[in-house]
């Protein structure tokens, strides 16, 4: 089958999905709310199984130049005091040599540099309403254009407003794990370069990353909640006002650290949550990446399975008969791997930020011990899906 398919949202898993969708023959036009491709942001890892899927799309020489090479990451006491140094590739799963760290921004430039020429990006808009029918999708974008198209497919996130017009609210996908976060950057007061450093106490953690040489760092504030603060979601005051409240009167950077994230201009806060549905598909309409299966940060593994579900769903929409076979092949062979990957995050959170005393003191005496056994479970996860061959 061949037609028109519509793909909301141009970061990761939306630009690798259109690049694989044209190959094979189809029309593409994606749409983004934003006014162009988001550039910047933190760095993420494109490991196993995804490697290879940037490689086939002959991108991975750029991908590699622009790997960022974090040496060490250190771990430090209340008082900011080295408890251990870390090689991170080791405490995260990464293979040396073969798997790689970059800024997203960098990532979904090189995506969307693939793809830019061969389909239609509409920047600036989003999806209104959806109505799904026997011979398309009629499609009404904010702007106030209508148009139809054969499938739609979002790639919109965590958040993802496709999958809410199509399945309903967020709440009975969303499977919050106990944790919030803030992110931002901030001068490079400690000088860091290729590396990063991480301050803890019981249920809270500070982090500084330097992605490289330069002037400015990724700073992230984590911490243990028992229930999500949905009120904050769309208030970014209340978000700053939460995290100054959590995080006062602790030492080290922490007090630095909270008075950059009050100004930020480039504040991002979230939850830390994954999306867990029993069907992909609805119709003509389907999800990929973190609209459909989010695995959460703490798994590491979100770009890498945006990246391999791209390609899955390109190569059964090429392949099968109808969208219905097609979507329910996408989702049969796929499913195991997501799961697989979901289940690392379970102990994510025992790394980033031990809720209790005992949970920490647990943490870094592990720490001074070998991350072979953690690092293997990764990479066994990062690798346990089997591209099908290129059309």
């Amino acid at each position: 089958m061949k037609g028109t398919i519509l793909v909301s949202g141009a970061s990761i898993a939306g630009p690798a999905l259109a690049y694989w969708l044209y190959r094979r023959g189809f029309a593409v036009t994606v749409v983004e709310r934003a006014g162009a491709v988001r550039g910047g942001g933190y760095p993420i890892d494109v490991r196993g199984t995804a490697v290879e899927v940037v490689d086939r799309m002959g991108l991975l020489p750029r991908v590699r130049a622009a790997h960022v090479d974090s040496q060490r990451l250190t771990f430090l006491d209340p008082d900011g005091r080295p408890i251990a140094t870390v090689d991170p590739e080791a405490a995260t799963g990464g293979t040396h040599g073969r798997d790689v760290e970059l800024r997203r921004g960098d990532l979904t430039g090189a995506l969307y540099d693939a793809v830019r020429d061969d389909v239609e990006f509409v920047f600036g808009d989003s999806i209104a309403s959806l109505t799904d029918h026997d011979h398309g999708v009629d499609v009404t974008f904010h702007s106030g254009a209508e148009r139809t198209f054969d499938l739609v497919v979002g790639t919109d996130g965590l958040h993802s407003a496709t999958r809410a017009l199509t399945f309903g609210p967020e709440e009975q996908f969303h499977h919050y794990l106990g944790y919030c976060f803030a992110g931002f950057t901030m001068p490079n007061h400690l000088g860091l370069a290729h590396e990063g450093v991480m301050w803890n106490v019981p249920g809270r953690a500070g982090i500084l990353y330097a992605a490289g040489e330069a002037p400015e760092v990724h700073g992230f504030l984590n911490f243990a909640r028992t229930d999500p603060p949905f009120d904050a979601f769309r208030d970014p005051q209340a978000q700053r006002d939460l995290v100054a409240e959590v995080f006062a009167g602790y030492g080290w950077e922490i007090p630095r650290m909270v008075a950059t994230m009050r100004t930020a201009d480039d504040l991002f806060f979230d939850v830390v949550s994954q999306i867990r549905m029993p069907r992909w598909s609805s119709g003509r309409v389907a999800l990929v990446g973190d609209a459909g299966y989010a695995p959460s940060f703490l798994s590491g593994q979100g770009s890498s399975t945006a990246l391999v579900g791209a390609y899955v769903l390109a190569a059964e929409l090429a392949a099968a008969p109808d969208h219905t076979s097609a979507f329910a092949a996408y989702e049969h062979g796929l499913r195991g791997f997501v799961e697989l990957n979901q289940a690392l995050a379970a102990g994510g959170g025992g790394l980033v930020a031990p809720r209790t005393a005992e949970d920490l003191e647990r943490r870094n005496a592990a720490l001074r011990e070998p991350v072979g056994p953690t690092g293997d479970r990764i990479r066994e996860a990062a690798s346990a899906f089997s591209l099908p061959a290129v059309a």
